[in-house]
């Protein structure tokens, strides 16, 4: 098992091993430059990202031995939400260990959903040294939010949901990029697709890393963001190899292009996105993303956002 990789067929076998348990979400249209783009819009997803996809292809892998004893994760939010809501689902202990600044919103459903929620500091304390030992004293099995081949290939199952809502594969996707889970299954499930990723400035170490051929790390100090999903300092050799396999290239955007995408996918789309979820978006509006083909794909992966911030970036005060 230790030297199992994403693969292709793992990521098919995960969209039929979690069918009916998450939402198929439709494909939005957008005439944008003379060609029609289609958004995917996860943000739509049940506890509001594409993590429960993961979650669920994950959970649902596990022995009945396994399931007794629990699971714990570390997670700003998304992947916190995700593990919360199909461990509950299935009866299974779920212990999740959050930012201290993690946003409200995502702390309360977390909560909500039944896990135990354990605090720590981004800035002092290690998310993996605290999953990792919680593990280890409870027993439990420790879920990774992108470095687990089972997770890439949950999320990955967006990938076969968009060739079959669109008759094959489109020219290109574009997608949001924190520790490289979301993007790495994408470009397992469409080998035939060019991806492009996207990430907030002075977080684009997947970007750096595709480019140089290996990875790096986020350089310190990294600059404040609000993109809270995103904020992954290293990413995982199992993302970088799918990635870097597929011939991946990355952009980085701004705040204030994240903002732009944000409020145009309110207006424009009606859809909810937050910071993290709408870095592709923004990599489009921003005319960051180079040529970008009819029929290609923008996914904006989530939309948990505290309303008093998504208020203020609607109305500009915020930017």
């Amino acid at each position: 098992m230790t030297n199992r990789r994403p693969s292709t067929n793992g990521v098919r076998e995960a969209a039929a091993r979690i069918a009916g348990a998450v939402t198929i979400t439709s494909l939005l249209p957008l005439d944008w430059e003379g060609r029609r783009i289609w958004i995917k819009p996860e943000c739509l997803q049940q506890s509001g990202a594409f993590k429960l996809r993961g979650a669920t292809n994950r959970l649902r892998r596990l022995d009945e031995a396994a399931r007794v004893r629990g699971v714990v994760a570390f997670s700003s939010g998304n992947h916190a939400q995700g593990i919360a809501v199909a461990a509950q689902r299935m009866g299974i202990t779920a212990t999740i260990v959050m930012p201290a600044d993690a946003p409200g919103v995502k702390v309360e459903a977390t909560r909500a959903a039944g896990a135990e929620i354990i605090f720590f500091d981004r800035a002092t304390e290690s998310r993996e040294e605290i999953g990792a030992r919680l593990a280890a004293e409870r027993g439990a099995t420790l879920v990774p939010s992108f470095d687990d081949v089972d997770v890439i290939e949950g999320q990955g199952t967006i990938g076969v949901e968009i060739e079959e809502q669109l008759g094959g594969p489109p020219p290109l996707v574009i997608i949001p990029c924190g520790g490289g889970g979301l993007s790495g299954g994408i470009a397992l499930a469409l080998p035939d697709s060019d991806i492009l990723i996207a990430e907030p400035e002075g977080w684009d170490d997947m970007t750096r890393s595709l480019a140089l051929g290996h990875i790096v790390p986020v350089e310190q100090p990294a600059p404040p963001t609000r993109c809270d999903a995103l904020q992954t300092t290293l990413v995982s050799p199992l993302t970088f190899g799918a990635l870097h396999e597929a011939g991946a290239r990355g952009v980085a955007v701004s705040e204030a292009e994240v903002a732009a995408a944000m409020a145009f996918a309110f207006r424009h789309l009606r859809i909810v996105a937050e910071p993290g979820g709408a870095v592709a978006l923004a990599a489009l509006l921003a005319g960051k993303a180079g040529e970008v083909p009819d029929g290609s794909v923008v996914v904006v992966s989530g939309g948990n956002i505290d309303p008093h911030l998504f208020a203020e970036i609607l109305t500009g005060s915020g930017q």
